[in-house]
């Protein structure tokens, strides 16, 4: 009796702490994230997923434009899932109180796939799932992920890193297909070295702010330790000839993955393969954008000028009218 009493004890005081916990988070991130005493209807909670994609991230807002508008509220809910998944991780300030987020969002997406969505990124994430068919896994995996960033800073090598990218981008990609009906095998191998060689380019820009805001580190251990360079020369943004020839070995890699991706966009419906173009050539342009500044990403983030931004979305609208504009006037 003693001992159940105990037990009953120590669970009451679990879920205490775990309620601190959470209130902790909430607190640290915009009330909208928290989740309502009364569910939205669908109408509610698609525009509150649309409010944050088209606020939150100009690239997704960019990107929308050339999506059937049919397809937008998918989108903007995946996005909207993505987004706030992020936030809970790296937005609260402490790994314990992220793991409680995300185990608490985790539920929330576990109580979706039952038909009780209550906030509204389920709510319109539930329609999303219904129409387009997608399963939990892709969700799921993103959580893993970013409860892994609580627990995990260094990565011994590349096989490491990128099996931290199974869960951390590929399952976007993945998303993508299945909302646009793209889903398949070799779509999928695809889809995955493209989103793989977004998340190192994006890595190799923020070497510092990842060490210094984050204490991380993406770059293999392994590779570090080749090519002589410390982790403490981040801290301080020493850049030497070593440093320089370690990136230029990860952006090279990078770009291999990028190049193995691009076939998927001549095998995706032509308003897909538009967005692919556009955020594989982004990728490509952060990856140039480093070798411009010769592989130096500790004393500036390397960034891509406002130039070349109109110019890939310059291309991107092109591709998109030039079957219109070969079809010339009619007589």
């Amino acid at each position: 009796m003693t001992e159940a009493v105990d037990m009953l004890i120590e669970k009451k005081d679990q879920e205490a702490a775990r309620q601190e916990l959470l209130a902790c988070g909430w607190a640290a991130l915009p009330v909208s994230y928290r989740t309502p005493d009364v569910a939205p209807t669908l109408d509610e909670a698609q525009a509150w997923c649309r409010q944050l994609a088209e606020t939150h991230y100009e690239n997704f807002h960019v990107a929308s434009w050339f999506l059937p508008k049919a397809l937008r509220p998918h989108f903007q809910s995946i996005y909207a899932y993505c987004r706030v998944s992020d936030d809970l991780g790296d937005e609260v300030g402490s790994p314990e109180v992220a793991l409680a987020l995300l185990n608490f969002w985790g539920q929330e997406l576990d109580a979706c796939y039952e038909g009780r969505a209550r906030h509204p990124v389920f709510v319109a994430l539930a329609e999303t799932i219904k129409e387009c068919a997608i399963p939990k896994e892709p969700f799921a995996d993103l959580l893993k992920a970013f409860r892994q960033d609580q627990v995990v800073s260094r990565y011994e090598t590349m096989e490491e890193v990128l099996a931290y990218c199974r869960y951390s981008a590929n399952p976007v990609g993945r998303l993508v297909l299945y909302a646009t009906g793209e889903a398949n095998e070799e779509n999928f191998r695809l889809s995955d070295a493209t989103c793989s060689a977004l998340q190192l380019a994006n890595f190799w820009q923020d070497v510092r702010s990842d060490y210094t805001e984050r204490g991380r580190i993406y770059i293999p251990q392994k590779d570090m330790e080749f090519y002589r360079f410390q982790e403490e020369y981040i801290a301080d943004g020493i850049v030497t000839p070593e440093f320089c020839a370690l990136m230029h070995c990860e952006v090279d890699y990078a770009r291999g993955l990028f190049q193995e991706g691009l076939p998927l966009i001549g095998k995706v419906n032509r308003d897909l393969a538009i967005d692919l173009d556009l955020f594989s050539r982004g990728g490509l342009e952060i990856l140039r954008a480093i070798e411009e500044r010769g592989y130096d990403v500790l004393s500036a983030r390397p960034a891509i000028s406002k130039s070349r931004k109109l110019k890939l979305m310059l291309r991107a609208v092109s591709s998109k009218l030039l079957p219109f504009m070969r079809l010339g006037p009619r007589s």
